[in-house]
């Protein structure tokens, strides 16, 4: 579990909102008892500065993913905030490894997701169950190296979402034959022993008050991407 200070992982904050690189095993939202979550900490550190506590989560990360979430500091700033992010004017893109040989350089997933509450798994469905959501997602091979043990190629990917589902990318992926490294739900004949390979990099959308264009990358922390860097 992550024990550092929050205050080194805001990238950007004023008046309006907070940027902030999640680390890997926090949960945004809603934690177990006796466990902090990112949306808590976030709050108690406005506390503190004597600031309003007020904070809206705005979109959200998997626990196991690192990446940049932008929360809300203002009931304005959220309702502007959300009507970018429901219009698909927030651009989110990911980096992931898969250890899977694609089958192309760059294409468009399109499928539709059902989610199991009980298990917190999504699953690829059929166009007619009711109960589906459309998911779409375009991707692009960006390099491959050789693995540590020179026994398979890795791959890093470049994701961008179309739609927001429920685990969607890890699922889209696993489905299409390129599962995620080191994804413990989705990828259970993964042995290896790494962080999961996925993050939310890059991050755009039109500040809420002065309409500036925001863009905001970061370079992933987990151990499945050292092979890259």
């Amino acid at each position: 579990m992550w024990k550092g200070n929050i205050q080194d992982r805001i990238i950007y904050e004023d008046k309006a909102l907070i940027v902030c690189h999640k680390p890997a095993g926090i949960a945004v939202q809603h934690a177990k008892m006796g466990v902090m979550d990112l949306e808590s900490m976030l709050k108690n550190y406005l506390a503190e500065k004597g600031e309003s506590p007020y904070l809206a989560v705005i979109h959200r990360l998997d626990q196991p993913v690192e990446g940049i979430l932008v929360f809300a500091k203002t009931p304005a700033a959220a309702k502007e905030l959300n009507r970018q992010l429901t219009s698909s004017q927030i651009v989110k893109e990911y980096l992931a490894v898969t250890v899977s040989n694609p089958s192309a350089e760059n294409g468009e997933l399109v499928d539709f997701l059902v989610k199991d509450s009980r298990t917190n798994t999504s699953k690829v469905t059929t166009a007619t169950d009711k109960n589906g959501k459309k998911a779409i997602l375009y991707y692009q091979i960006l390099k491959s190296v050789n693995s540590p043990e020179d026994t398979q190629k890795s791959f890093l990917i470049k994701i961008r979402l179309k739609t927001g589902r429920h685990h969607q990318i890890r699922v889209q992926m696993a489905n299409a034959g390129m599962p995620l490294l080191g994804d413990r739900k989705y990828n259970t004949t993964d042995k290896n022993e790494v962080s999961l390979g996925l993050c939310a990099a890059h991050l755009k959308f039109q500040h809420p008050l002065n309409k500036k264009e925001m863009d905001f990358e970061i370079q992933p922390e987990g151990n499945a991407f050292l092979r890259f860097l």
